[in-house]
């Protein structure tokens, strides 16, 4: 698995936003799906986590002047957490497990999560 490949870019002329990944938490209660989002904003790249909720997640980083490669993408995602301050009740189960992923810019980045999920005996 290649950590140090990093994409040339994420945008095109005229695209300012792209989505990154993808991420389904299947043993989390509510079978979470977060999608996680680059936008070319004042000559960075702010990343951006969603959800169907509208919860607020922190990641690190936040941003970044280049294009991530995927050893940071992956510590981004297994680092993201939910903003303790946003949310109520037990949303912070969201985040439980680890997800199967799906990523057009990152194509290692489903099998590095196959294989984490193997391992704990998830799939």
């Amino acid at each position: 698995m290649d950590f140090l490949f990093r994409p040339a870019t994420y945008f095109s002329e005229g695209i300012t936003s792209v989505l990154l990944a993808r991420l389904h938490y299947p043993e989390s209660t509510w079978g979470e799906q977060i999608s996680i989002y680059a936008h070319d904003l004042d000559q960075k790249i702010q990343f951006e986590a969603v959800d169907f909720y509208g919860n607020e997640y922190l990641l690190y980083p936040s941003s970044s002047e280049e294009p991530l490669n995927l050893e940071d993408l992956i510590y981004l995602i297994e680092g993201m957490q939910l903003n303790q301050d946003a949310f109520e009740g037990n949303m912070e189960l969201v985040l439980d497990g680890f997800p199967e992923t799906e990523s057009d810019w990152y194509p290692e980045l489903k099998n590095y999560f196959d294989a984490k999920r193997k391992q704990v005996g998830l799939d």
